[in-house]
């Protein structure tokens, strides 16, 4: 900042300010400091996400001409393959990374005061996100894309008086067509953004302002042998680190695992055997299709979404029951309830994958 330039950026937007604070920002160093990288690496995959759906919007065309373009990005564009495969996988990737991001924050116990904020910032963040993967997944209108997003709208009709009005209304009418396609378009590419962000920059301010936050283990410690590294330069190129090594997976992703466009929808054509939801809605599917076989009828659905949605609820709410940084019965068992929530979405995402072979026979 000693040149006259840097002089004058500094007199305007105030430089030395936010260089003082980054170098003087400090970094808890533990065990379980590996964990602190997942925030970064989620919000890189969704900077790539969003840069490469900039570029997919050049060609995009939605409505009765969006599987043509599509088409057309895939096979004729050059290059256009790899940024369609860049763009999925890039999503796919920044909702799995929030997922390990949500539960290494919720066993760290870094939800408890004064972070409650910080935490539902996050799962907001995570919810919208899996809202643009499931607006994103029809824009294509292949086969697959049509029969899924038509199960997924199915999900919210079993919701008496309001459900069928809400899935009409996403629609755009009684079935997916064109309209739902413009619909869905809006939401992802204009809607979304502009709830998105806005909590993407409350949650980075609120990290700010809390710092990261220590496990238990680290916080029995004096003070004085708690160890710590400067944010800028240490903390901040091992993040990005990091994030060179996730563009090298993303890239080799896209690269040799290329994402396929199957054949135009066609609302006359059965449904594919073997049809299902994308993998991160996998879970709340099969529950779903077992409580419908243990209780035939919509009484079985509405009873798995209930239950579904009073865990989303308890799962929100936790720094609520588990406010302080003590041992006690809460604190464990709020362990315990986060240990069942990860195996009913491993058991049930794992098994509904499983029975797809034998559902396509």
């Amino acid at each position: 900042m000693d040149s006259r330039v840097g002089n004058w950026l500094d007199e305007r937007l105030g430089l030395s300010a936010i260089i003082e604070l980054a170098t003087h920002k400090r970094v808890p160093e533990h065990k379980h400091s590996f964990w602190y990288y997942w925030g970064g690496i989620t919000l890189f995959f969704f900077t790539v996400m969003c840069f490469t759906g900039v570029l997919l919007l050049l060609y995009y065309r939605p409505g009765n001409e969006a599987y043509e373009s599509v088409r057309q990005i895939t096979y004729d564009i050059q290059f256009g393959w790899l940024i369609r495969s860049t763009h999925s996988w890039s999503a796919n990737l920044m909702i799995g990374s929030a997922f390990v991001h949500m539960f290494s924050t919720y066993f760290l116990k870094s939800y408890r005061r004064p972070r409650e904020f910080l935490w539902f910032s996050g799962l907001a963040l995570l919810l919208l996100g899996m809202v643009f993967g499931f607006s994103g997944y029809l824009l294509p209108m292949d086969d697959l894309a049509y029969f899924a997003t038509k199960v997924g709208l199915g999900i919210p009709a079993v919701v008496p008086v309001v459900g069928p009005w809400i899935s009409d209304l996403v629609r755009g009418g009684p079935e997916i067509s064109a309209f739902t396609v413009s619909r869905f378009f809006a939401l992802h590419v204009v809607v979304l953004p502009a709830l998105f962000i806005p909590v993407l920059m409350l949650h980075l301010a609120l990290v700010q302002k809390h710092g990261m936050s220590s496990p238990e283990s680290e916080l029995e410690k004096p003070e004085h042998k708690r160890k710590t590294i400067p944010f800028f330069p240490n903390f901040a190129m091992k993040d990005l680190a990091v994030w060179l090594i996730a563009l090298n997976v993303l890239a080799f992703l896209a690269a040799m695992f290329p994402w396929s466009l199957g054949p135009a929808a066609d609302s006359l054509k059965p449904a594919p055997m073997d049809i299902h939801p994308e993998w991160y809605f996998m879970s709340s599917f099969e529950v779903l299709k077992l409580f419908g076989k243990w209780f035939p009828g919509e009484f079985g659905e509405f009873a798995g979404l209930g239950l579904f949605n009073v865990g989303l609820v308890l799962w929100v709410l936790v720094p609520f029951f588990d406010p302080e940084r003590r041992a006690g019965a809460w604190a464990r068992r709020a362990t315990w309830f986060g240990l069942v929530v990860v195996a009913v979405l491993l058991v049930t995402t794992i098994w509904g994958y499983a029975v797809l072979p034998a559902a396509a026979h």
